[in-house]
């Protein structure tokens, strides 16, 4: 399958103090940790790293960060996050000049969130995503910005793709197993293949056919059980990938997969169900091209050298 082959003029000056015009991006190397994208960062003078998330509505601010050097933020109001096991209150912070891609912005409404440790310094999410057009190239861990303008990617995109209205979060279509069809979020935070909702899989008998084992499972504010399999194969654009990791709740176990308030309910759109996360064991053998605002993917091999 043909990757996308954009021949387009470089440059990059003050990209993200002001967001100017401007074609594509140099790439930013990135490193791999524990299944997340981290992205070098500098806030205060002190070095660290950004982790990307797509399946975060918010940008966040590590409290172990703030702590360890006794650091003070404007702060404004609070907000009630959600993750998959539970939910908290969180203090937005304002006024934080970050270093990043090689230039100074300010970002606010920063929500102070654990987020491991303290070497990581931010989590940046729709907020940051929705600017521009993503390619992240997994394989040889880079990724670089285009310009919104500068790529139809509605013509290009080779995967179904569309935006949850009620969260933001980007949710594709996948094949699993060649047995069934689910809409699942696209997830560059979630460090595992799958997590599905348990009646999908309780309903094909994967638990017991696969063997499944009961794992830990934490998520960004708590943690749980749930039982783990490898799925022998998950269709991904025009991609089939063979021995998937897949997670499912524990019996039992209260989870939030798109964030709703309703933790019963099922998420719609336009009559499509969402069923779970889809995460680093799956996109790390791709190039992805992805409009976030607009809802539009293209899933590539890497480039020749």
């Amino acid at each position: 399958m043909q990757s996308i082959r954009v021949k387009l003029l470089a440059f990059f000056s003050a990209l993200l103090i002001s967001f100017p015009t401007f074609a594509v991006t140099n790439w930013v190397n990135f490193d791999i940790i524990n299944g997340h994208i981290n992205l070098p960062v500098t806030i205060n003078g002190i070095e660290g790293r950004a982790i990307l998330d797509s399946g975060s509505q918010l940008n966040a601010i590590n409290l172990s960060f703030i702590n360890k050097y006794n650091l003070e933020f404007d702060k404004g109001s609070k907000i009630d996050v959600k993750g998959i096991y539970s939910t908290e209150s969180s203090q937005l912070y304002n006024n934080v000049t970050a270093n990043l891609f090689g230039a100074n912005i300010e970002l606010d409404q920063l929500a102070g969130l654990r987020l491991g440790h303290y070497d990581v310094e931010l989590l940046l999410g729709a907020g940051l995503l929705e600017k521009f057009i993503f390619q992240i190239d997994y394989p040889n861990s880079r990724l670089r910005l285009f310009g919104r303008d500068s790529i139809d990617l509605a013509k290009l995109e080779n995967i179904d793709m569309q935006m949850d209205r009620g969260t933001g979060q980007p949710i594709v279509r996948v094949e699993l197993n060649g047995e069934k069809n689910a809409w699942l979020i696209l997830d560059t935070g979630n460090s595992g293949g799958l997590f599905l909702k348990r009646t999908l899989a309780t309903d094909s008998d994967w638990l017991t056919h696969y063997g499944a084992q009961a794992t830990n499972s934490f998520g960004v504010n708590n943690a749980g059980t749930t039982e783990s399999f490898r799925l022998p194969k998950v269709k991904f654009g025009p991609f089939t990938i063979e021995n998937v990791q897949t997670s499912v709740p524990s019996e039992g176990q209260i989870e939030v997969i798109t964030g709703q308030d309703d933790r019963n309910s099922i998420s719609h759109i336009k009559g499509k169900n969402i069923k779970g996360l889809l995460g680093f064991d799956i996109l790390k053998h791709f190039v992805l091209t992805i409009d976030y605002k607009s809802g539009h993917m293209h899933v590539g091999l890497p480039e020749d050298s």
